[in-house]
């Protein structure tokens, strides 16, 4: 079942004067599957933090249409934007994006919180997702007396609290040690094993090697896709890393 539609997207910003265009997306199409984990790789500049900006419904395109779950986000009123987003999507972000004033507990529930969730579904809901992280002796602990993989952790549990069609995460292993990004990709999978639809942008090829499918993007348009198959994570290292090559040389992928 599709969950995700992207149709001939397309993203212009004009200088402040209006003298030059800068067409950050030309002409994006692809779909994901509910429960397809698909990373998105691309050189700076590429357009993908527009693609997650227009996906998050931060920002509008210029063209082209995309459709969550059946409802076209440009059907969706302005002053609606917000609860559309808690209710369908979830957020994973580079730096965590979690209140220093906050218990991980309150942060984990905020969604829940701002959705006038009763107090009583918010413990039905929390307990499972943190006790699956490991997370559940700290959630007293504040945002800074914790590790980066912890935070994360409970980022993640946050995202997943509504119960999100689509989680979007935003280079989420960017702030993170290798042991930790290695930690919450395992994650992840676990996250997706159990049917949770993701799409990573992501510059790191060991997240992307993790994924079931990578789209590439290159001068604002998806040019190659490579799909998981029956390969391992190493083989698909080697796959993506080989594509990324062909990206910097202005190559054609096979």
């Amino acid at each position: 079942m599709e969950i995700l539609n992207v149709s001939n997207l397309k993203k212009i910003y004009t200088t402040h004067l209006g003298g030059n265009q800068v067409h950050a997306l030309k002409d994006v199409t692809f779909s994901v599957e509910q429960g397809e984990y698909v990373a998105i790789m691309g050189e700076s500049g590429s357009g993908k933090t527009t693609l997650l900006n227009l996906l998050a419904a931060l920002d509008k395109p210029t063209s082209g249409k995309i459709v969550l779950d059946g409802n076209k986000l440009s059907s969706v009123k302005e002053r609606s934007l917000a609860t559309f987003r808690r209710n369908n999507l979830g957020f994973v972000f580079q730096e965590f994006n979690l209140l220093n004033t906050f218990s991980l507990r309150d942060n984990i529930l905020l969604p829940l919180v701002l959705s006038g969730a009763p107090v009583k579904d918010m413990e039905i809901r929390l307990a499972p997702i943190v006790q699956s992280f490991g997370i559940s002796e700290i959630l007293g602990k504040f945002p800074y007396e914790v590790s980066g993989g912890q935070k994360q952790r409970a980022a993640v549990a946050r995202a997943l609290i509504t119960n999100p069609k689509l989680i979007l995460a935003d280079e989420p292993t960017g702030a993170l040690d290798s042991a930790s990004s290695a930690d919450l990709l395992r994650v992840f999978e676990q996250v997706n094993k159990t049917g949770q639809t993701i799409l990573m942008v992501t510059h790191s090829t060991d997240a992307a090697s993790h994924a079931g499918r990578i789209l590439f993007i290159r001068d604002g348009v998806v040019f190659h896709q490579i799909y998981r198959g029956e390969s391992s994570n190493e083989e698909l290292y080697k796959k993506i890393s080989d594509t990324l090559t062909m990206l910097r040389t202005g190559g054609e992928c096979k």
